[in-house]
């Protein structure tokens, strides 16, 4: 027998070890292949990022260019082939188009010989004589730059280089610096011309162009209210809870009403005619529909847990404490939010020049055209990656920085004596060991969220091929799934980054390591920790939802001829990845404190021998509450046993 056991015997070296579950002081890197996979997907950015600044030209998007291939406003180059391509129109910012109101020329779809001038005309012009007196006045040459202003009357020509007569009135408009025409008769057909002509993907950059102003004051406005809920949150009470609460009912009830005004608005307007409105109507009416849907879940919700909001402030309470520890860790979301701003002002710089990306072709008349090159659509999609990865992969090392800072300093006996500097002892095991992990994990979130963008660009493409209500199924089933997985995988990875930053265990172990130790000892603590989870959603909730409403406000009025409703998306996406990187301290601090609970219930007892490291009134809480989910499930199975005794008996004569 002895033989026999031996014979099955697993060597010592071989057998698995049990997490130390404590901050180690040794370590090593872990997931380094994820890591090489990172560095080698950011090659590809940096590649897409020269090759955008050589073949793009944002300044064609932003400023506007005429025929011949000359940007308005700025010192051009020549193109071959073209004469009067290389102009300097640093003083000509203004794009002109002939013959705006031919409807001939309308039906052409942009026919018409754009110039750069230095002003639009905003008096009818009847005559040459009007045109070229216009021009001396005004310095703008509204005739081709081949024939001098001085030969406006006398040129033969003057008919074909100039302006069919007469030029209507027109002013300068933000989209691409057009001037666009004043008299009724002529404006709905410039307009259609110019907007519907126009590919989509242009029309959404030039409303974030044309907006730009107003997307910096909104994100600013983010910015204010995500720090504003920062220092609610830090000095919480049961009174602001409820200030809070009746702040975001109010705040979705404004959003949902001002949405469906605005779509009812849109339906009733007889003028629509252009595309940016057809466009803008149809997204009102989806954020209408999902704000509406949004607003009822989180109602019933709230009014789900009413009765919890005593718990949920006593539990901010004790986060409070373990903040208390390092109080530095409230400033860690600023330099998240710097790193991310950067980013997003390179990625959204790229995409501009990315899609402006094109050659020049010289096409009779020696006017030029600018025709997209091959392989710019599949660079869209691997910016689009880009965004999502690297935005995730900055939001996690947040989060393990806090999840280290909060384990070193929970995971010490003498609380009067905190360690030194946490937060950068945090920094510099994440930086120096455990960056593959981080990859690893944002890059599952990268992958829940790019099928959905890709499932509802194929809805987009076949839309005439499925009926509305089969569309909307499908787009709803899509994101309901995709949705749940990535709440799933949020909650994992950032037990995954705790267990990491205590352990040093690469991400797969630590992933299973942490699920197996809550599974075994935080039954009657997830459900208070998922009502803080719940009130922090909120807050993030209410810093989108007023920056939405002074968005609507704002970008209502300039409707028209921009798609504004993208910017405004964009707009509350920035807004709730701002409230997420700062209110998400407190979030990440309740996961690593709830992990770190359920380690000192598997490791230690509270004797003598083997005291708990969590305080007093962390204690005193987890007692309380443990007796709270008791007697709640002690309620449910008396009730469950009551329904199973009763019986339908006979009336007895």
């Amino acid at each position: 027998m002895q033989c026999l056991g031996a014979e099955y015997e697993v060597p010592a070296e071989r057998t698995p070890r049990p997490p130390a579950w404590r901050p180690q002081l040794y370590r090593k890197c872990t997931d380094t292949a994820w890591l090489v996979l990172f560095f080698l997907f950011w090659t590809g950015l940096v590649f897409i990022m020269g090759y955008s600044v050589t073949a793009g030209a944002a300044g064609r998007l932003l400023f506007g260019y005429d025929s011949f291939g000359n940007v308005c406003g700025k010192k051009n180059s020549p193109v071959d082939g073209a004469p009067l391509s290389g102009r300097d129109m640093t003083l000509k910012k203004h794009v002109f188009f002939m013959n705006s109101c031919d409807v001939a020329v309308q039906g052409r779809r942009l026919a018409s010989t754009a110039l750069c001038v230095s002003s639009c005309p905003e008096e009818q012009l009847d005559t040459l004589e009007e045109i070229q007196l216009f021009a001396n006045t005004s310095g703008s040459f509204l005739c081709v730059y081949s024939l001098n202003f001085f030969n406006y009357t006398q040129s033969p020509n003057a008919g074909a280089l100039c302006p069919r007569l007469p030029v209507p009135p027109s002013k300068s408009f933000p989209l691409f610096n057009r001037c666009i025409p004043q008299t009724p008769e002529c404006y709905s057909l410039f307009a259609s011309v110019l907007i519907n002509d126009v590919d989509t993907l242009h029309r959404i950059l030039s409303g974030i162009m044309s907006g730009r102003g107003t997307i910096l004051g909104l994100c600013l406005l983010a910015l204010a209210l995500a720090l504003a809920m920062l220092f609610t949150f830090r000095f919480i009470t049961t009174l602001l809870v409820h200030i809070v609460i009746s702040l975001v009912i109010l705040g979705l009830l404004f959003v949902c009403g001002v949405l469906w005004w605005l779509y009812y608005d849109y339906t009733n307007d007889p003028s629509i005619e252009l595309d940016t409105e057809k466009e803008n109507m149809k997204y009102v009416l989806g954020f209408a529909v999902v704000a509406t849907v949004i607003t009822a879940v989180l109602l019933i919700l709230i009014y789900g847990i009413r009765k919890r909001i005593k718990w949920t402030v006593e539990l901010f309470h004790i986060t409070h404490r373990a903040l208390g520890a390092s109080p530095f860790l409230l400033f860690q979301p600023l330099w998240t939010f710097t790193i991310l701003l950067f980013f997003w002002v390179l990625w959204v710089a790229v995409l501009l020049s990315l899609g402006t990306a094109g050659t020049a072709q010289v096409i009779e008349g020696g006017q030029v055209e600018y025709k997209p090159l091959w392989g710019i659509r599949y660079m869209w999609w691997y910016h689009l990656i880009g965004l999502v990865w690297t935005s995730e992969f900055i939001l996690a090392c947040q989060q393990m920085i806090i999840a280290g800072t909060v384990a070193t300093c929970y995971f010490n006996r003498n609380k009067n004596d905190p360690p030194d500097h946490p937060i950068l002892s945090s920094l510099s095991i994440l930086f120096c060991y455990h960056q593959g992990t981080v990859a690893k994990g944002s890059f599952l979130i990268t992958v829940t969220r790019i099928p959905r963008m890709v499932f509802m660009y194929m809805c987009n493409t076949l839309k005439e091929k499925q009926s509305t209500w089969s569309r909307a199924a499908s787009r709803g089933c899509c994101s309901c799934g995709c949705w749940c997985l990535s709440r799933y995988l949020l909650r994992l990875n950032q037990h995954a980054y705790a267990t990491t930053a205590i352990n040093g265990t690469d991400f797969c172990t630590s992933a299973k390591d942490a699920l197996k130790i809550l599974s075994k000892n935080s039954s009657h603590f997830t459900s208070v920790n998922c009502f803080g989870d719940f009130i922090i959603f909120l807050g993030k909730v209410l810093v989108v939802c007023y920056t939405v409403f002074g968005g609507l406000m704002a970008f209502n009025y300039n409707r028209v001829l921009q798609v504004w409703t993208v910017p405004l998306l964009l707009v509350a996406f920035f807004a709730y990845l701002v409230a997420h990187s700062f209110l998400s301290v407190f979030g990440t601090v309740l996961d690593t404190l709830l992990l770190c609970f359920a380690v000192d219930l598997e490791t230690n007892d509270g004797s003598a021998e083997k005291p708990y490291f969590m305080d007093q009134e962390f204690l005193s809480f987890v007692k309380r509450t443990q007796k709270f989910s008791n007697s709640r499930s002690q309620q449910n199975k008396d009730s469950l046993r009551n329904q199973e005794g009763t019986e339908l008996r006979p009336i007895g004569t």
